[in-house]
């Protein structure tokens, strides 16, 4: 059923009273006051705008997409395209990477030779999105026709029409929808599109907007040598989600969490950073993205610079105050002989995490430098563990885990943090308002009571 909206702008219900103030000529004072007060009661009206998270939903692929640690490297090493010490190296960072043998890849790249097309790539795209769209919908009851905003992101396929407009068209949605489509926006699209949507329902109160996180494997899987390209086929996995967010007061008694914050930084400026994460060719003129080893470090620099930001806005007034002591007497005083050994704690402002499943090394990092606790790590772990890296994605199935342990209670904070290329550490805060029970389009649901496992450091998939 369509909504009917009612906007309201501040500024348009005093813009005869500016002009009046223009045309009697009014001194610049009066003007320039005027306007202020017009800013700031905008800007207050805009503050009042609440944005729910209304349901979101996780794409699981079919049994049949499942790839097996040894069987993706037979079929690396039957494709006959890579040599014996590439293919070594794929299965040592697949021993030590926290991936199951549940973890899912398009039909297309089990093919031998392996198949790579637009066709094949197209395919998949339409089967991750199209069916979490689907089940939003059906989900929550809704027309496709009641959807305001609509954002797709998906880092590394960009095609024309756009992948908002292939929504758009599917499902017959209204010529008005403002769509946006978002590229190359690495890992950390998904928490960006939370932020773009948190801006345009907070503009267009009342609005209800559809998220629609992806990412494409097919006509990007390397069949090169070169190791920093290697990588990406041993974490990135099949996944996609589809979230539903409304800045509808009307909805509140429905949604399952309140937005609080958004916190994006970026380090593109810096060489370093930009280039540790890359989509290049490599020597023998093949196409991949990769990945050096300064990442990690760039990683750990991007994070403190988020939370420098979100500190502030989430930190009780105790913690804040004792970290700034700590740094005065570390900086002036020469009390401890590192400045960078304290961190605040951050268990005090959140009793969840949802850390972007990147690969072990990003989800270990989180946990040394936050000071987290093998349960707050649990969610992402497992996420890696049965989905793999479904990047922009992934943030979500964490907090479907969550969910499907019936760990969300009432009031509690959560955190979303991932990371991108460019670089870019991008957060975001909910409050869960009701409690939050799984329900049956859970994927996690039907094996929950399995979870968590063991997940050992090293595996042996090398039979010769």
């Amino acid at each position: 059923m369509n909504q009917t909206i009612h906007r309201v702008s501040p500024i348009s219900l005093t813009m005869s009273e500016l002009t009046t103030l223009l045309s009697s000529g009014g001194s610049v004072f009066e003007i320039f006051a005027g306007l202020l007060v017009l800013h700031l009661v905008y800007q207050r009206i805009r503050a009042s705008v609440k944005v729910y998270l209304l349901d979101f939903t996780c794409y699981r692929a079919p049994d049949s997409n499942r790839v097996p640690m040894s069987t993706l490297i037979e079929t690396i090493y039957l494709d006959d395209k890579l040599d014996q010490e590439s293919i070594d190296f794929q299965a040592r960072i697949l021993e030590r990477s926290w991936l199951s043998n549940q973890t899912s890849i398009p039909p297309s790249l089990m093919e031998i030779p392996l198949k790579k097309s637009l066709s094949s790539v197209k395919i998949e795209t339409m089967t991750t999105i199209f069916t979490s769209v689907e089940d939003l919908l059906k989900k929550n009851k809704l027309s496709p026709r009641s959807i305001d905003i609509l954002i797709t992101n998906c880092s590394l396929h960009s095609p024309s029409p756009s992948l908002s407009a292939m929504v758009i068209n599917k499902f017959h949605m209204r010529s008005n929808i403002k769509s946006f489509n978002l590229s190359g926006m690495g890992c950390a699209a998904g928490i960006l599109s939370v932020g773009l949507a948190n801006d345009l329902l907070k503009v267009h109160r009342g609005s209800l907007a559809l998220i629609v996180s992806t990412e494409a494997l097919n006509t990007h899987w390397y069949i090169g040598k070169d190791r920093s390209m290697l990588l990406t086929n041993c974490l990135f996995r099949m996944g996609a989600a589809a979230v539903l967010m409304s800045s509808n007061d009307h909805d509140r008694d429905n949604a399952k969490y309140e937005l609080l914050h958004v916190v994006r930084k970026n380090k593109a400026k810096d060489d370093r950073a930009y280039r540790c994460i890359y989509q290049d060719i490599d020597s023998d003129e093949k196409q991949g993205v990769s990945i050096t080893k300064d990442v990690i470090s760039v990683a750990g620099d991007m994070l403190k610079m988020n939370l420098t930001s979100l500190g502030p806005l989430v930190l009780p007034y105790l913690e804040q105050f004792q970290y700034v002591i700590r740094q005065i007497l570390c900086k002036k005083l020469k009390i401890y002989e590192s400045s960078s050994s304290y961190t605040p704690n951050f268990k005090t402002a959140f009793e969840h995490f949802c850390i972007h499943t990147g690969g072990r090394a990003v989800i270990q990092a989180m946990e040394m430098n936050l000071n987290l606790t093998k349960v707050d790590i649990e969610p992402s772990k497992m996420t890696l563990h049965r989905f793999g890296n479904t990047s922009s994605s992934s943030i979500w199935y964490a907090l479907s885990y969550l969910e499907a342990k019936r760990r969300m209670k009432k009031g509690d904070r959560v955190l979303q943090i991932a990371f991108g290329s460019g670089f870019k550490c991008n957060s975001a805060v909910w409050r869960c308002i009701r409690e939050v029970e799984p329900n049956t389009e859970n994927k996690w649901l039907d094996f929950i009571d399995s979870y968590p496992v063991d997940v050992p450091d090293s595996t042996n998939i090398r039979t010769g």
